[in-house]
């Protein structure tokens, strides 16, 4: 294989990646030549992918999974915080141990995870990718921790890039309206997707594999000199709401 992308060889770890978004980043890391071992709720095999069981949120299985991994091949690349997520609950009338639980899973999960790489990658050099969200960059009522999270992934980003730098490259993904094999339990039907559609930028949702693309992008040498950098993937993002209520008010 060419190692065009320059990662052939690498090893790389997503986490999350045994559906959705992180299935797709796991495909396009393994077709440019990378080892890659995803984590999940199960363990096994997705596509010739190695797939383990780690509950993420938990730091003493995080570092044992990783030293696992680099224990039998040899060296950890590339990491892809993706494992992420969050139910619609107003933070005023749901529990505080929901808000743990969010913020464990989209925040703590990826400092546990960069942690457990760290004393690895420092050693050649690697990249950490954080999955990010749009509801990092404006309001998201129903899921303020998911939303708050997110943006503290971001924030970690750039404290890292300084701290790791510059052997470990550390960027975020900041991910819009995406197609997933759950799309209709995250967006509605056709109509109601219709609708978001409309008011994105690029007039449609997103694909997985765009992710995935600008996740190789930043695990690759192609990036080599952006760190701490959030790109953003969210198709030009959403038409401002007033712009329409302007229109409607003064017809």
């Amino acid at each position: 294989m060419d190692d065009i992308h320059g990662i052939a060889g690498k090893v790389a770890l997503v986490t999350g990646g045994t559906r959705g978004i992180g299935l797709a980043i796991a495909r396009k890391l393994a077709a440019a030549g990378a080892k890659v071992v995803v984590c999940g709720r199960n363990s096994g095999s997705i596509d010739g992918i190695e797939a383990l069981a780690c509950d993420v949120r938990d730091p003493e299985a995080v570092k044992a999974m990783v030293d696992d991994i680099v224990a039998r091949h040899g060296r950890l690349d590339i990491l892809v915080n993706n494992a992420g997520g969050s139910p619609d609950a107003a933070l005023g009338t749901s529990s505080p141990r929901l808000a743990e639980k969010v913020v464990g899973l989209n925040l703590m999960a990826p400092i546990y995870l960069s942690q457990a790489a760290y004393p690895h990658m420092i050693k050649n050099g690697g990249s950490i990718v954080n999955i990010a969200s749009v509801s990092a960059m404006r309001p998201s009522p129903g899921t303020a921790a998911y939303s708050a999270a997110k943006a503290g992934l971001i924030a970690l980003g750039r404290s890292l890039a300084h701290e790791w730098g510059p052997d470990i490259r550390v960027n975020a993904i900041v991910v819009g309206y995406i197609e997933t094999e759950a799309t209709e339990a995250t967006y509605g039907d056709a109509a109601t997707q219709a609708a978001i559609a409309h008011n994105i930028g690029a007039r449609r949702l997103g694909r997985a594999d765009e992710i995935a693309a600008a996740a190789l992008f930043l695990a690759s040498p192609a990036s080599s000199y952006v760190t701490g950098a959030a790109l953003e993937v969210h198709g030009g993002g959403e038409r401002p709401p007033f712009l329409d209520i302007v229109k409607e008010q003064s017809a």
